[in-house]
C-alpha cells in the first residue's frame, strides 16, 4: 500500500537522486561559494523588501519579498539531513539567516514615530499571534514544498509555495517589535517563524523518509536501515502543544468579545445615536469599534462595565468612527 501510494506520488522517472536533493538543498555541498554568495545576497534583499511592505502596510510588497526569500532551502535542509542522520550545517545557516533577518527590521524600525501603534498595522498585528490553523497550512506547504523538491516536473509550484509559507515577514516583525520595545508581540511573530520552521522541517522528513532517501543513505553507508519516526513525533509535538495552547486561549478570546460587545452597549446607553459596530481581539488586545456622533463617555466607566464580564488585565481600545483612538487601560487595572 505505502509502495503504491509512493510511486504515484513519486513515479521512479520523475524522482530526484538523493545526491541531487543534497547538491539543492545543502549549502555545504557543491560550489559553496556560489551558493552561499547568493544565499545571503537574496536573503538581505527580501529582508529588505519584506521590512519596507511591513512598514509601509503593503501586502503586495511583502508577498514579493516572500517569493525570493531562501530561507526554505536550508530549512528543507535540516529535514534531509535528519532523514539521512547527517550532519548538513544547515540549522546553523537558519540560525545565522534569522539574526540577521531580526536585526535588520531592528534597524528598519527606528524609522517609525515613538508613539506608533503596531497594531495598527495588518501586517504586523496578523503576525503575532500564531494558532493551529496557521500549523495546518505550514505542514500542507511543507508537504507541497518536500514533493516539489523531490520530482523533477514540478519545480513551477516552488515560488507559490514561497508565498504560502511565511518565513522571512515574522523574523522582520520580531525586529520591528524589538526595536519598538515591544515584546510580547515580538514573541508573538517568533511562535509563528518557529511553527512555520517546524512545520517545514516535519513535513519535509515525512516526505523524504516516505519516498526512500533514508533508506538509499543507509544503503550506501552500509548501516542498517532506520526509521526517524520518534524524532518526527517529537518536532510535531514541539509544534502542536504551544500552538493549541494559543488556540485555546484566541477561542476564549473570541467569547469574550461577545461579552464586550454588550458591555460597550450599556456604556453607551445614554448618548444618542452612539452605537457599538463591533468588537474584535486582535494579539490578546480588546478593539471596541463605536459610532457616536458626539464626545464619548470616560473610559473609567467602560472599564466599570466589563470588570467582572471578562478577565481582568486584558487592554482595551477603543476605536471612534471620526478616527478617534483611545487606549482605555486594562480590566480591572
Amino acid at each position: 500500500m505505502i509502495r503504491q501510494l509512493r510511486a504515484r506520488v513519486l513515479p521512479a522517472s520523475q524522482r530526484r537522486t538523493l545526491d541531487e536533493l543534497t547538491r539543492d538543498l545543502v549549502l555545504a555541498s557543491g560550489d559553496t561559494t556560489s551558493k552561499r554568495s547568493a544565499f545571503w545576497t537574496m536573503l538581505t534583499l527580501a529582508a529588505i523588501i519584506a521590512g519596507g511592505g511591513v512598514l509601509t502596510d503593503s501586502t503586495a510588497t511583502v508577498i514579493g519579498a516572500m517569493i525570493i526569500a531562501p530561507l526554505s532551502t536550508p530549512i528543507m535542509g535540516i529535514a534531509l539531513g535528519s532523514v539521512l542522520r547527517r550532519r548538513t550545517g544547515s540549522a546553523t545557516v537558519v540560525l545565522l539567516a534569522g539574526l540577521l533577518v531580526v536585526a535588520l527590521g531592528m534597524l528598519m524600525s527606528l524609522v517609525l514615530p515613538s508613539d506608533y501603534d503596531l497594531l495598527s498595522n495588518s501586517q504586523i498585528a496578523s503576525r503575532t499571534s500564531p494558532d493551529l490553523m496557521d500549523l495546518v497550512a505550514a505542514l500542507a506547504t511543507g508537504l507541497a514544498g518536500a514533493v516539489a523538491l523531490a520530482r523533477r516536473d514540478v519545480a513551477s509550484v516552488l515560488p507559490g509555495v514561497a508565498i504560502a509559507i511565511s518565513l522571512v515577514p515574522p523574523l522582520v516583525v520580531v525586529g520591528v517589535c524589538l526595536g519598538k520595545l515591544s515584546g510580547w508581540l515580538a514573541l508573538g511573530a517568533l511562535a509563528l517563524f518557529v511553527s512555520n520552521l517546524f512545520a517545514l522541517v516535519f513535513a519535509g522528513m515525512v516526505v523524504f523518509a516516505a519516498l526512500g532517501y533514508a533508506g538509499d543513505a543507509d544503503k550506501a553507508a552500509g548501516r542498517p536501515t532506520g526509521r526517524t519516526s520518534a524524532a518526527m513525533a517529537l518536532l510535531f509535538a514541539v509544534v502542536l502543544l504551544p500552538l493549541a495552547a494559543n488556540t485555546v486561549a484566541t477561542l476564549l478570546l473570541n467569547a469574550w468579545t461577545g461579552r464586550a460587545k454588550d458591555a460597550a452597549q450599556e456604556w453607551l446607553a445614554d448618548e444618542p445615536g452612539a452605537s457599538v459596530t463591533s468588537v474584535d481581539a486582535n494579539s490578546r488586545t480588546l478593539h471596541i469599534h463605536v459610532r457616536a456622533p458626539g464626545r464619548l463617555p470616560p473610559v473609567r466607566s467602560l472599564l466599570e462595565e466589563l470588570d467582572g464580564r471578562i478577565p481582568q488585565g486584558i487592554p482595551i481600545v477603543v476605536d471612534a468612527t471620526r478616527g478617534e483612538r483611545i487606549d482605555a487601560g486594562k480590566v480591572g487595572g
